[in-house]
C-alpha cells in the first residue's frame, strides 16, 4: 500500500488503544508502521536493484522484531524521553505487522517466508492506492477533529480527552478488515468468472483477477499456452469473452534463450508471474533481434510498464540489456 495509508493505519492504532503502552507511542507506531518501507534505498543502485530488494528482507517475518526495534530505537534517540521498552516493542511489532498485512493485500505481491522462500504471496484485493480507503481515513482523521470544534463551543474546557479519536480510530480500523473481506469475496467471483469461459476455443490454464478502483471491476488476465488476454470483469453486468485483449506467445526463439541467461532477465523472470516474450528485429542494426519480456500485471506490449530488454546479434551474443520500470496502472 501507499505510505499515507501505512502511516494512518499506524496513527488509528495509537489511537485505539496502543498509545496506553508505552510513552511516546504514536511516534513508534508510525515509524513501525512505515519501516519496512526502508528498502527505498536500494533505489540508489538503479531500478533493477531496487526490482530485487523492494518488499525483500524487510517485509518477511523474520525481519519483522528488526524493524519494530528499529523504530523503537530511533523514537528513544530522537525524543530523549524514556520508553516502556516491553510496551513500546511490542507496540512496534503491531505497526511492522500492519504493513505487512496491508501489503499482502495487494497484486504487486510480498515475500514474506524469506530468507527460507523467495516465493511472491498476494491476495489480489486493493490496488496500490485505494480511494475507498482514502475516504474512511480522512474521515476518521477529520472527524475528532471537527468534533473537539463543536465540543469548545459548548463548554470552556480545552483540553485534550484522554481518548481523543479513539472511536473514529476503532471505525476505520474496523473498516479495514470488512472492506477487505468484502473484496476478497468479490476477488472470488471475478477469478470465478474468467475462469469459467472460453477464449478463442481454448479453455484458460491460468487466470487472474487484479484490483481497480472499484471494487465491482476487476483487471482480468488469462493465460493458455498459445497467447495472454486481458479483460476487464464487471460484476455488474454480463462478461463477454470476446471483447478481451489477446496477445499471443511467440514461438521458441534462439533469441530468447540468450537474453534468458543474462543477470538482468533472471532478475526479472523472479518477479514476473504472466511474463509475455516478443521478439522483433533490432531498430538501427541489421541482423540482430530485440527481445522484450514484460510482466502483464502491470501493462501490455502497447503500454508496457515492467520490462526487460535485450539486443541479440545474428551470433546469438547479448549486446546490452535494459530494464524498465514502471507503473501504468496502480495496483
Amino acid at each position: 500500500m501507499d505510505p499515507l495509508t501505512h502511516t494512518a493505519t499506524g496513527l488509528f492504532l495509537s489511537r485505539a488503544g496502543l498509545n496506553r503502552w508505552t510513552p511516546l507511542a504514536t511516534p513508534v507506531l508510525l515509524l513501525a508502521a512505515n519501516a519496512p518501507d526502508i528498502d527505498i534505498i536500494a533505489l540508489a543502485g538503479g531500478p533493477l536493484n531496487y526490482l530485487h530488494w523492494h518488499r525483500h528482507i524487510t517485509h518477511s517475518l523474520v525481519a519483522m522484531p528488526v524493524m519494530a526495534l528499529l523504530a523503537v530505537a530511533v523514537v528513544r534517540l530522537a525524543g530523549r524521553r524514556a520508553l516502556h521498552w516491553p510496551g513500546a516493542f511490542a507496540a512496534a511489532l503491531v505497526g511492522v505487522a500492519s504493513h505487512l498485512l496491508l501489503d499482502w493485500t495487494n497484486g504487486y505481491g510480498i515475500r514474506l517466508l524469506l530468507p527460507f522462500s523467495s516465493r511472491w504471496l498476494q491476495l489480489d484485493l486493493t490496488p496500490l492506492v485505494d480511494p475507498s480507503i482514502w475516504v474512511i481515513a480522512l474521515l476518521a482523521l477529520l472527524g475528532p477533529v471537527i468534533g473537539r470544534l463543536v465540543g469548545s463551543e459548548i463548554s470552556s474546557g480545552t483540553a485534550k480527552p484522554r481518548h481523543y479519536g479513539r472511536g473514529f480510530a476503532w471505525f476505520a480500523l474496523a473498516f479495514l478488515v470488512l472492506y477487505n473481506c468484502g473484496r476478497s469475496v468479490l476477488h472470488t467471483r471475478a477469478v470465478a468468472t474468467l475462469d469459467a469461459r472460453v477464449y478463442q476455443g481454448a479453455a484458460p490454464s491460468r487466470v487472474a483477477a487484479f484490483p481497480s478502483g472499484n471494487p465491482w471491476r476487476w483487471h482480468g488476465l488469462v493465460e493458455t499456452s498459445d497467447f495472454v488476454a486481458m479483460a476487464d470483469v464487471g460484476l455488474v453486468q454480463d462478461f463477454d469473452p470476446g471483447h478481451a485483449t489477446f496477445f499471443h506467445k511467440p514461438d521458441p526463439d534462439p533469441a530468447m534463450d540468450a537474453a534468458r541467461r543474462t543477470h538482468t532477465f533472471q532478475e526479472f523472470l523472479e518477479f514476473a508471474q504472466f511474463p509475455l516474450w516478443r521478439v522483433s528485429p533490432a531498430p538501427d542494426l541489421d541482423n540482430a533481434f530485440l527481445v522484450e519480456l514484460l510482466d502483464m500485471r502491470f501493462g501490455n506490449p502497447l503500454a508496457p510498464g515492467f520490462m526487460a530488454s535485450a539486443i541479440v546479434d545474428s551470433k546469438m551474443q547479448v549486446l546490452r540489456t535494459d530494464f524498465q520500470w514502471g507503473l501504468p496502472r496502480a495496483r
